[in-house]
């Protein structure tokens, strides 16, 4: 293999090497409270190479969001297509979703979703998110459009189709946002989940007891009486 064939590979290792070290290192320090040197020495790669591949640390600091976005799709990107692709077919057929087949579809969202929160990988994730919702920048902005968004508003369209009621209303997203909360706690609140739980961790015994869970939170969703939509 020639230098120049060899070039790009190296390239887009130092820009792994960042990108992972950015993440989390900015979730635990912050924007302003993050150096350049910092994250050089974190990612093993010369002070320059910030400047060379992102233009700074603000560029670096957006392409972190983006790579985020790109991890976290790795683990849910094949159920949402499975999901999209099934909405996307029912609306050109001019078809509702049917309940049962919305219940299973947010099941599969759950307990993925749960699996995803409890597993160490996404400490770092959970970091930089809480940072930025607190408060929120163009990285914010990147995560939301590229992945939280449209899990949140997928979310919507398959409760809005376990309550009978019309996915857009004030209601549903207000439910879908308190389901979601529902989940997120066993990352947000990782520490207070395993001290209640009286958990030394999650292992696949406790991840099972969070599955099915999750699958009961999806079962109490109930339409209102009277609400035959």
């Amino acid at each position: 293999m020639t230098d120049e064939q060899s070039q790009p590979n190296r390239a887009e290792i130092t820009r792994e090497k960042l990108l992972s070290a950015a993440l989390d290192v900015f979730g635990r320090y912050g924007f302003d409270g993050t150096s350049t040197r910092q994250l050089s020495e974190a990612a093993g790669v010369n002070l320059q190479a910030i400047p060379y591949y992102f233009g700074g640390k603000e560029g670096l600091y957006v392409a972190t969001a983006e790579y985020l976005v790109s991890r976290i799709e790795r683990h849910v990107g094949t159920l949402r297509q499975r999901i999209g692709g099934r909405l996307m077919a029912l609306a050109a057929a001019g078809e509702a979703l049917g309940e049962e087949e919305a219940r299973s579809f947010l099941t599969d969202v759950a307990t993925t979703m749960v699996g995803l929160f409890v597993s160490k990988e996404s400490e770092p994730w959970a970091r930089f998110i809480i940072r930025e919702q607190m408060e929120p920048t163009e990285a914010f902005a990147r995560v939301y459009q590229g992945l939280m968004g449209p899990m949140i508003e997928m979310a919507r369209r398959l409760i809005g189709a376990i309550l009978r009621e019309d996915p857009a209303s004030e209601h549903v997203r207000l439910r879908t946002l308190s389901f979601v909360g529902n989940i997120m706690i066993f990352r947000v609140a990782h520490a207070a989940v395993l001290a209640q739980m009286e958990w030394q961790s999650v292992g696949p015994e406790q991840l099972q007891t969070l599955h099915n869970l999750a699958a009961e939170l999806v079962g109490q969703l109930q339409p209102a009486k009277g609400n035959t939509r």
